[in-house]
Protein backbone atom coordinates (compact mmCIF):
# COMPACT_ATOMS: atom_id res chain seq x y z
CA UNK A 1 0.00 0.00 0.00
CA UNK A 2 1.21 3.07 -0.73
CA UNK A 3 1.22 5.84 1.53
CA UNK A 4 -0.12 8.86 0.33
CA UNK A 5 -1.24 11.24 3.36
CA UNK A 6 0.41 11.04 7.14
CA UNK A 7 -2.98 9.84 8.40
CA UNK A 8 -2.21 6.30 6.34
CA UNK A 9 0.66 5.60 8.24
CA UNK A 10 -0.35 2.32 10.63
CA UNK A 11 2.09 4.19 13.25
CA UNK A 12 0.90 7.44 13.13
CA UNK A 13 -2.82 6.12 13.98
CA UNK A 14 -1.33 3.88 16.91
CA UNK A 15 0.26 7.19 18.43
CA UNK A 16 -2.78 8.85 17.99
CA UNK A 17 -4.76 6.01 19.88
CA UNK A 18 -2.07 6.24 23.01
CA UNK A 19 -2.51 10.10 22.96
CA UNK A 20 -6.22 9.42 23.79
CA UNK A 21 -5.04 7.02 26.72
CA UNK A 22 -2.78 9.18 28.25
CA UNK A 23 -5.83 11.91 28.00
CA UNK A 24 -7.85 9.64 29.85
CA UNK A 25 -5.86 8.39 32.45
CA UNK A 26 -4.35 12.04 33.72
CA UNK A 27 -7.76 13.31 34.17
CA UNK A 28 -8.47 10.67 36.51
CA UNK A 29 -7.41 10.91 40.85
CA UNK A 30 -4.30 12.51 41.59
CA UNK A 31 -2.96 12.51 38.59
CA UNK A 32 -4.84 15.08 37.76
CA UNK A 33 -3.73 17.47 40.30
CA UNK A 34 -0.05 16.75 39.29
CA UNK A 35 -0.05 19.33 36.51
CA UNK A 36 3.98 19.01 35.59
CA UNK A 37 3.72 15.39 35.28
CA UNK A 38 0.45 15.38 33.86
CA UNK A 39 1.90 18.71 30.94
CA UNK A 40 4.81 16.77 30.56
CA UNK A 41 3.48 13.32 29.42
CA UNK A 42 1.12 14.71 27.41
CA UNK A 43 3.02 16.93 25.80
CA UNK A 44 5.89 14.12 24.90
CA UNK A 45 2.70 11.70 23.90
CA UNK A 46 1.82 14.47 21.13
CA UNK A 47 5.23 14.58 20.00
CA UNK A 48 4.94 11.14 18.69
CA UNK A 49 2.19 11.83 16.33
CA UNK A 50 3.12 15.56 15.79
CA UNK A 51 6.88 14.58 14.36
CA UNK A 52 5.61 11.77 12.28
CA UNK A 53 3.16 13.94 10.28
CA UNK A 54 5.97 16.80 10.47
CA UNK A 55 8.54 14.52 9.32
CA UNK A 56 6.70 13.12 6.78
CA UNK A 57 5.20 16.81 5.21
CA UNK A 58 8.35 17.41 4.54
CA UNK A 59 9.00 15.32 1.24
CA UNK A 60 12.39 14.31 1.93
CA UNK A 61 13.67 11.13 3.69
CA UNK A 62 16.22 12.28 5.32
CA UNK A 63 14.58 14.89 7.08
CA UNK A 64 11.73 11.97 7.85
CA UNK A 65 14.12 9.79 9.13
CA UNK A 66 15.35 12.84 11.50
CA UNK A 67 11.48 13.16 12.71
CA UNK A 68 11.00 9.90 13.34
CA UNK A 69 13.87 9.38 15.39
CA UNK A 70 12.48 12.59 17.81
CA UNK A 71 9.24 10.47 18.01
CA UNK A 72 11.06 7.72 18.74
CA UNK A 73 12.84 9.75 21.60
CA UNK A 74 9.36 10.75 22.55
CA UNK A 75 7.69 7.30 22.99
CA UNK A 76 10.55 6.42 25.19
CA UNK A 77 9.61 9.79 27.22
CA UNK A 78 6.51 8.65 27.51
CA UNK A 79 7.23 5.25 28.89
CA UNK A 80 9.68 6.70 31.44
CA UNK A 81 7.10 8.35 32.70
CA UNK A 82 4.88 5.64 32.53
CA UNK A 83 6.71 4.48 35.67
CA UNK A 84 6.86 7.53 37.84
CA UNK A 85 3.10 7.51 37.49
CA UNK A 86 2.96 3.48 38.38
CA UNK A 87 5.12 4.19 40.94
CA UNK A 88 2.82 7.13 42.34
CA UNK A 89 0.14 5.11 42.25
CA UNK A 90 -1.78 7.35 39.49
CA UNK A 91 -2.21 4.05 37.51
CA UNK A 92 -2.75 0.48 38.51
CA UNK A 93 -0.42 -2.35 36.57
CA UNK A 94 -2.39 -3.06 33.96
CA UNK A 95 -2.39 0.36 32.77
CA UNK A 96 1.34 0.56 32.98
CA UNK A 97 1.61 -2.94 31.20
CA UNK A 98 -1.03 -1.82 28.55
CA UNK A 99 0.67 1.51 27.36
CA UNK A 100 3.87 0.47 27.84
CA UNK A 101 3.38 -2.78 25.73
CA UNK A 102 1.56 0.25 22.75
CA UNK A 103 4.79 2.33 23.05
CA UNK A 104 7.58 -0.68 22.84
CA UNK A 105 5.35 -1.37 19.73
CA UNK A 106 5.25 2.22 18.82
CA UNK A 107 9.46 2.21 18.98
CA UNK A 108 9.96 -0.81 17.19
CA UNK A 109 7.77 0.35 14.01
CA UNK A 110 9.07 3.71 14.06
CA UNK A 111 12.74 1.68 13.86
CA UNK A 112 11.85 -0.58 11.30
CA UNK A 113 10.50 2.57 9.42
CA UNK A 114 13.52 4.03 9.51
CA UNK A 115 15.72 1.29 8.53
CA UNK A 116 12.38 1.16 5.20
CA UNK A 117 13.97 5.22 5.01
CA UNK A 118 17.33 4.53 4.93
CA UNK A 119 17.96 1.71 2.67
CA UNK A 120 15.69 4.18 -0.09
Amino acid sequence: MKIERFEDIEVWKLSREIISRIYRITETGNFCRDFELKRQIRRASISIMSNISEGFERRSNKEFVHFLFIAKGSAGEVRSHLYITYDLEYIDIHDLNDLKSRLEIISKSLSGFIKYLRAN
